[in-house]
């Protein structure tokens, strides 16, 4: 009966255990690794820019994620209160304001894949409304009917149309570049929208339906 008790002790403290584990993880507690030494990317650059803001990383932006990025994160860590692991989890992340699936940083990578595209489906149109076209890209990544990064929405299946006649691959007009940055860092005239169409080129009942929250240039944004 003793043992029997004993046995049954140790498993409610187990499930306690577990169950206290759980809850930690659901609201953040834990900084299990995302980006971590050894890592590259568009990612690892945001981290870098956000630890260069504060004056821990002085070293130049790379994208990839050294010893002397690790230690910034360490010192960042510290300040923060956050277990020094040299790791950016989640915790980290969210401390340094950067969050997965967000817009991302203004990297030369990011702006030119984006000015690519607004040169192909915003050519032509006004300097203001080619940088609503490239909002409108950065806005699907925050969305959830769409993909999460940045190439992901853009090269999604029959997403846009100059990229399936290969417009995409044109050179790049020269504004499309400063509309890129200039929607990268978060410049957005269609507040909010996720869809835009040139109603002269469209007979797309889905898209003509949609509620018009503005007009620019030839292009008509709708949420």
């Amino acid at each position: 009966m003793k043992n029997l008790l004993v046995k049954k002790a140790v498993v409610t403290v187990l499930a306690v255990g577990v169950s206290l584990a759980a809850v930690n993880a659901f609201w953040g507690g834990s900084d299990s690794a995302l980006s971590q030494l050894g890592s590259s990317g568009s990612e690892v650059r945001a981290i870098q820019e956000r630890l260069k803001e504060r004056g821990l990383f002085n070293d130049s932006v790379t994208g990839y994620y050294g010893e002397k990025t690790k230690a910034a994160v360490i010192k960042f860590q510290k300040q923060q209160g956050i277990s020094q692991t040299g790791t950016a989890g989640p915790q980290t992340l969210r401390a340094l304001g950067i969050s997965i699936g967000s817009v991302p940083s203004a990297t030369e990578q990011n702006i030119n894949l984006l000015a690519r595209i607004i040169s192909a489906e915003a050519r032509g149109e006004p300097y203001v409304g080619q940088v609503a076209v490239g909002a409108v890209i950065l806005n699907r990544i925050e969305h959830p009917s769409f993909p999460d990064t940045l190439s992901g929405v853009i090269y999604q299946n029959g997403a846009f149309t100059a990229v399936v006649d290969g417009q995409f691959n044109e050179p790049v007009a020269a504004s499309a570049y400063n509309a890129a940055r200039d929607a990268l860092n978060g410049w957005d005239p269609t507040n909010g929208c996720v869809y835009y169409y040139n109603p002269a080129k469209t007979s797309n009942a889905y898209m003509h339906a949609k509620p018009t929250v503005t007009v620019i240039g030839s292009h008509r944004f709708c949420m």
